[in-house]
């Protein structure tokens, strides 16, 4: 249990970074010695909204950032996630993924040595982070939207693959999954109307379902934590509470959350100022100043203002929210402007404002989001995939039969919020509360950075002030009121070297106020009425005005320095406006001379065109004309100045004849040719049995199948009618080595074993299944096919090669290429494949080229 805690204790620690995403009520329990037992934790308004939207600066959940960047990669591969933080939507909207003052990776660690010291098993540790994931993955859902035929608007989901990913982590349907997050169910007269949403719409109800997954998840790992830390045993002990919540928020746009957080802060102001009364009389008596009654405001109309059952703010949100049909924040600011103009402490600023005037100040409102905020609810259909296909969600997340439950919608987070804040000023009404005010140095979150502006603002709010100034309404240690107020006694003017105590008397006597207004008490001085701190306030300024001739000998300085630069200013601009004109006039003579240049280039390039036509002309002339035979190689002599320039010319020259040679071949000449050529591009230098084959013209069918009619007969039933090659090969058999004759045919669809006796067909194998073929480079005779494996074929169903030696090597190999080219299938293993590549590259990717591998 130490472990546990120290581990707990930790990981707070990093957590304390973001201590306003929740607030939190710890109870710690104490034995006569004064150990800790336990406690438990309860927590209040998780703040949902950063899980799908952060605001600028801000980074989302910690959890994301530490599960993508400290998980190894077999626990990222079974949660479907990848490393890089920017594929997920959810955390690349607000651009900061990293921290100088945390470091994710050793976070995570922590975080897992925590779950497992609180007793969580391996098997809760992987759901949780399955949560997390199904978050990540929902997060990159989009939908587009369509048309339908009725004219309304609907929408289709446009990665489905994610869809996919997070119903297999959920072990849920895709196609209801889908479905649910599509298109809504509605009731009507016991009759259920589907209803297709929106893309916004869709968008909306993907985000409240990330929400509440994350919600319940992180409402489960705090009762499963209290669990473990909770006292077991029964008996009288201390309780130590520790309430830690939001400040007052007044920040630039207020939305809900603010509106939430300061309602929270009104009411813990009343415990405060309960226990701040006792506190202001205590410090009266240990500073020896008389007691008197203290007036103070009530913020009790404000609290009623905002929770009122009927026409409180809160009310009208829920009534705007449970309202049927479509609801807008203008129509609840209208409404609210209506019952709550009356009040003192309510004004309505347009556009979608409304100002409310708080103890620690006034702050204005944008309602925009407010109604979208407290109706933030699952629909039941999302609520019925999740509990119908999810077992794990539905006891991890404490998901309930949608069926089974109250058709009433459930409570708005304001009223929730509401409940929750009642429960707790109950507890915190029955205990003696103590308060620590906790000021943010800078926004930066750094240590030995102190920011005035920033801090001044946070001291303003704090809440006692104006409880403490009902009695007395001002007091200053005697240093600090001696500090502000020196400049009006000439006793204490500049410097005062003596005792604060006996400076302030001094000070004193010499302000025309009487002496009765201030009080000496043991460390400070006390200002009776508010009167009194204006006149001083008052006097202070009109010192500070004589003061001020200083400044303005100062300042007459700057003015006329100012003066000064601007008038450089003119004259660097008049001179930049006479370096732009030469600039411009230097442009257009430089424009010029590059027009005459253009157009003596265009001469010159014409000109040198006219010579190469009249050159080729002339060389066309002199071409030798006797014979046009490929092999011929005549060419007129030329110049050692026009060598490449012939050279190229007579490679032309030669393509023509040799296309004028092919013109002359008939289709079967042709066919040969072809077969010779992808003979030669395949396997000359490649294949050491090669040069034997080129004197032997390709025939095909050896064996006369063709002529067969027991073939003619058998062949009908394949459709292997015609023929491409047929000859008498070796089968080389896997067990012994041996050589076993059989016929090798190749039809225009397939290739066939038979027995060379009988004409009975051993195996059938169409081309599409052969894909690949292995050969060496030597002299031998040996190949061997790689066919797929086929249930018609193979007994088995695995990849089987067979290995043949054959009497016509080169000329099968090319006839099985050549049918098999055109499934787009075969791949010649480590061989054929680098040969058609190399070749290319030595061939280039000339028109000429490629009409001849095409032939």
């Amino acid at each position: 249990r130490l472990s546990c805690k120290a581990t707990l204790r930790k990981h707070i620690v990093v957590s304390n970074y973001v201590m306003a995403w929740f607030g939190k009520y710890l109870d710690i329990e104490f034995d006569y010695k004064g150990d800790p037992l336990g406690g438990t934790v309860t927590n209040y308004l998780l703040e949902k909204s950063r899980v799908t939207c952060q605001a600028h600066g801000e980074r989302n959940f910690h959890i994301f950032y530490q599960l993508l960047t400290g998980a190894d990669i077999q626990l990222l591969k079974s949660l479907k996630l990848q490393r890089n933080l920017d594929n997920y939507a959810f955390l690349r909207s607000s651009r900061v993924h990293s921290l100088e003052s945390l470091d994710d990776k050793q976070d995570f660690q922590i975080t897992k040595r925590a779950l497992e010291t609180l007793g969580f098993s391996q098997e809760d540790i992987v759901n949780v982070f399955k949560v997390v994931a199904c978050v990540l993955k929902l997060g990159n859902i989009g939908f587009i939207p369509t048309n339908n035929i009725d004219g309304t608007e609907g929408c289709t989901i446009n990665n489905d693959y994610e869809l996919y990913d997070v119903c297999e982590l959920m072990g849920s349907d895709q196609t209801t999954l889908q479905g649910a997050m599509t298109s809504r169910s509605l009731e009507e007269s016991q009759d259920y109307v589907t209803a297709d949403l929106s893309a916004s719409e869709a968008s909306h109800a993907r985000d409240s379902l990330c929400k509440a997954l994350y919600s319940r998840l992180f409402t489960w790992l705090v009762n499963k934590i209290n669990e473990t830390t909770k006292v077991k045993r029964y008996g009288k002990r201390k309780v130590l509470g520790i309430l830690d919540l939001y400040g007052f928020e007044m920040f630039e746009r207020n939305g809900f959350e603010q509106f939430i957080i300061n309602f929270c802060n009104e009411k813990l102001h009343q415990v405060v100022m309960e226990t701040t009364l006792k506190e202001e009389q205590e410090e009266y008596v240990r500073e020896g100043i008389e007691w008197t009654p203290i007036e103070f405001f009530n913020n009790s109309i404000i609290c009623e203002l905002i929770e009122k059952n009927n026409h409180g703010i809160l009310s009208m949100l829920d009534e705007e929210c449970l309202k049927s049909g479509v609801v807008s924040d203008e129509v609840f600011l209208s409404k609210l402007t209506q019952c709550c103009a009356s009040s003192s402490h309510y004004n309505s600023l347009p556009p979608n404002c409304f100002r409310l005037r708080h103890f620690a100040g006034t702050v204005t409102y944008n309602v925009n989001g407010f109604v979208d905020k407290n109706n933030d609810f699952l629909h039941r259909d999302l609520s019925l995939a999740m509990y119908r296909y999810s077992s794990f969600f539905t006891s991890f997340t404490d998901l309930r039969n949608p069926k089974r439950s109250s058709l009433k919608r459930p409570a708005t987070t304001g009223t929730q919020f509401k409940i929750s804040i009642g429960a707790l000023m109950r507890n915190l009404s029955c205990k003696q509360p103590h308060y620590v005010r906790c000021i943010k140095p800078n926004e930066l979150k750094q240590p030995r950075i102190f920011e005035m502006a920033l801090v001044q603002h946070q001291s303003k709010l704090i809440e006692t002030v104006r409880v403490r100034r009902s009695g007395f309404c001002y007091r200053l240690p005697y240093q600090q009121f001696l500090s502000r107020y020196k400049m009006l006694s000439l006793h204490t003017w500049p410097n005062w070297q003596g005792p604060s105590v006996e400076g302030v008397s001094y000070l004193i006597r010499d302000l025309p106020i009487p002496s009765g207004e201030f009080a000496f008490g043991r460390t400070k001085v006390f200002v009776r009425s508010p009167r009194t701190v204006f006149e001083l306030e008052e006097f202070r300024r009109e010192r500070l005005e004589d003061l001020a001739v200083l400044l303005q000998k100062v300042w007459r300085g700057y003015r006329q320095r100012k003066e000064f630069l601007l008038m450089k200013r003119s004259q660097i601009i008049i001179a930049s406006a006479w370096r732009s004109w030469r600039a411009r006039e230097e442009y257009r003579i430089l424009k010029r001379r590059k027009q005459v240049e253009w157009a003596v280039n265009i001469i010159q390039r014409h000109y040198i065109r006219w010579k190469r036509r009249q050159f080729l002309f002339r060389l066309a002339r002199q071409l030798p004309c006797e014979s046009e035979s490929p092999i011929s190689r005549e060419w007129p002599p030329f110049s050692v100045f026009f060598r490449n320039a012939f050279t190229l010319l007579n490679s032309l020259q030669q393509g023509f004849k040799c296309h004028k040679y092919r013109l002359k071949f008939d289709q079967t000449a042709r066919n040969r040719m072809r077969e010779k050529v992808t003979a030669s591009i395949i396997f000359k230098d490649r294949k050491a049995s090669y040069p034997r084959s080129v004197s032997h013209p390709f025939l095909g069918d050896y064996v006369r199948l063709r002529q067969n009619v027991q073939w003619k007969k058998a062949c009908i039933e394949t459709n292997d009618q015609y023929v491409v090659f047929a000859d008498i090969i070796n089968k080389i058999t896997r067990s012994s080595g041996k050589f076993v004759p059989i016929l090798f045919v190749l039809s225009t669809s397939s290739m066939l074993i038979l027995d060379q006796r009988t004409l009975q067909i051993k195996y059938r194998v169409p081309a599409a299944e052969i894909y690949r073929l292995s050969l060496s480079p030597y002299l031998d005779d040996v190949a061997v096919f790689h066919v797929r494996a086929v249930s018609f074929i193979l007994k088995h169903k695995h990849e089987s090669s067979q290995f043949a030696s054959f009497g016509h090597l080169i000329e099968s190999k090319v006839s099985l290429i050549k049918q098999i080219d055109k499934q787009k299938e075969l791949t010649v293993w480590r061989f054929i494949g680098t040969l058609i590549e190399q070749r290319r590259r030595r061939s280039g990717s000339s028109d000429r080229h490629n009409k001849s591998r095409q032939d």
